[in-house]
């Protein structure tokens, strides 16, 4: 008598979990069965790379962006993913650390020591201190991670396309609004000299994405450097991303950052 199926294995909500970090972390195109992020994370929780990008598919199905666009993703399975992403969508903060600390369990280490290299300096702090700056350090990686994938690791401005040079600029601050500090509408993708003269409102972007001098840098205009790294970048769009910044964060940065 042939042998009755087994019954597939239910995906676990720690395993959606860290999918969904995945699927925030990487670009779209890339969530096929061959990306090694997709075989490494199909490994640590014993599941195919053809299931992992399923699952990926699966929660593209469920993100607005895509949906806008008319980019359906894998619909078959959604209703396992539409609860977590739900939980999640506003709450990334959280998402993010949580799946990161499950990763570490899997990969028999400890948060703090996964993220030594950004954490080396906290030993003598104790308690909620020491626990909220390992959160956000953490959390600035990974949106570090998700801004410099928005842009193909390029600067937005130059096209640079060395990791070591590449800042993923907050547009509103980190500090003034918690909300939408993982937001990655929120953030570009910044060589160094850029990502400062932005931070300090020496440039701007408008909300047609073009960008603009302040006064301060215009003062500047008959001297070598500036026509050797700013003539040529002015009123000139930013690259093209995935995702662009948002409309309303770059109006904040005009309206209370740029020109000051």
């Amino acid at each position: 008598m042939p042998q009755p199926k087994s019954k597939p294995r239910l995906w676990t909500r720690d395993e959606l979990i860290v999918a969904l970090n995945l699927y925030l972390t990487i670009e779209y195109g890339k969530v096929h069965d061959q990306n090694p992020d997709v075989i490494k994370l199909g490994s640590l929780i014993n599941r195919s790379p053809g299931s992992i990008s399923m699952r990926l598919s699966n929660f593209a199905s469920v993100d607005p962006f895509h949906q806008q666009r008319g980019v359906k993703g894998l619909k078959n399975g959604m209703n396992q993913v539409k609860p977590i992403w739900d939980e999640f969508h506003n709450n990334r903060e959280e998402l993010l650390f949580q799946s990161e600390e499950i990763l570490a369990t899997k990969e028999n280490t400890s948060i703090n020591d996964k993220y030594e290299p950004i954490l080396f300096d906290l030993k003598d702090l104790q308690g909620e201190t020491v626990i909220r700056e390992i959160k956000t350090r953490v959390n600035q990686c990974l949106f570090r991670k998700m801004v410099l994938n928005n842009y193909s690791n390029k600067c937005a401005i130059t096209g640079i396309d060395i990791p070591e040079l590449l800042h993923a600029s907050h547009i509103v601050p980190w500090s003034k609004n918690e909300n939408e500090r993982l937001n990655i509408e929120n953030g570009i993708c910044l060589s160094v000299l850029y990502d400062k003269a932005f931070d300090r409102g020496l440039i701007g972007i408008n909300t047609n994405h073009e960008i603009i001098f302040s006064d301060t840098l215009k003062k500047k205009k008959e001297t070598e450097f500036y026509n050797r790294y700013f003539n040529l970048i002015e009123n000139q769009k930013i690259s093209s991303a995935k995702i662009l910044p948002g409309k309303a964060f770059l109006q904040y940065h005009l309206d209370t950052i740029f020109n000051k």
